[in-house]
């Protein structure tokens, strides 16, 4: 909001959105505070509001295992987006495209496979990737997160496809141009807040995942959110490192939307009206 629009808002909208800011953030910043103290500190009641900032927690995640899941999710949900995008994108083309009678049905078909439960394919996941031994390592990880992220490229992407005349296609395609350069050099640049809200997305949906790596990893491969949790075992909760723990894990999610959040919005609204 810029300084002409905080000048005409009225004392009862800064007041409502500064309750709701507050409403929507203060488990974040809750989160945040408990990070930063002991455990005996945490479990004081009342909590106190002032208090000595300890870095321990963090440190004590920087020498555990944390380190190594965190850079696990960050490899899985990077490169399943990548591959989620890599072939989607193209996908999603090529349905816009096609002007064949199976069209809504092969439409409603790849839908149907992104709305089903991760349960439901938990599994079949589980016992394919124990005889093709694919359990606890990334490749396993970043291919479930793909085929699950595909349906959501395609489908969030063919409307974005829809809005570029095709006539415009066919002209270069007159002026010599090849279908590949088409693609690449005309179509993919008029897409572009639509393929970055589709990759926070899809980035979002694999980092935040918790169910398929709770299933399918053990140790080499565990992702952050896991590793969390196992900072609740039967010697008791370690609420210091999992305030800390949940902290990191929410960093990188963050600073990926705030670095691309003009393409998210514009994207995200582009796809509202155009769908």
């Amino acid at each position: 909001m810029n300084e002409s629009s905080l000048r005409k808002a009225t004392p009862g909208r800064l007041i409502a959105i500064t309750v709701t800011l507050l409403i929507l953030l203060s488990p974040f910043l809750w989160l945040l505070q408990m990070s930063f103290k002991t455990n005996d500190q945490i479990l004081q009641f009342p909590p106190p509001l002032i208090f000595t900032p300890t870095l321990e927690n963090y440190i004590a995640l920087w020498h555990s295992a944390f380190s190594a899941s965190f850079v696990n999710s960050l490899l899985s949900a990077s490169l399943s987006t990548a591959l989620a995008l890599l072939f989607g994108v193209p996908a999603a083309y090529a349905l816009s495209r096609w002007s064949g009678r199976g069209k809504h049905g092969l439409s409603f078909a790849i839908l149907v496979t992104r709305m089903a439960p991760p349960i439901a394919f938990t599994i079949p996941f589980f016992l394919f990737y124990r005889w093709i031994g694919l359990l606890d390592t990334i490749t396993g990880l970043v291919l479930v997160y793909t085929s699950f992220n595909l349906p959501l490229v395609i489908w969030m992407m063919q409307p974005f496809f829809d809005t570029i005349p095709l006539s415009l296609e066919e002209a270069a395609l007159v002026d010599g141009a090849r279908t590949r350069t088409v693609f690449t050099k005309i179509v993919l640049p008029m897409v572009t807040p639509g393929i970055a809200a589709t990759a926070i997305l899809c980035f979002l949906y694999a980092w935040n995942d918790f169910f398929f790596a709770l299933i399918l990893t053990r140790t080499n491969a565990r992702t952050a959110p896991v590793a969390v949790v196992n900072f609740m075992n039967y010697e008791g909760w370690e609420w210091g490192k999992i305030a800390a723990g949940g902290s990191l894990v929410m960093a990188p999610v963050l600073i990926f939307s705030l670095a691309v959040r003009r393409y998210l919005v514009s994207g995200l609204t582009a796809g509202a009206v155009k769908g």
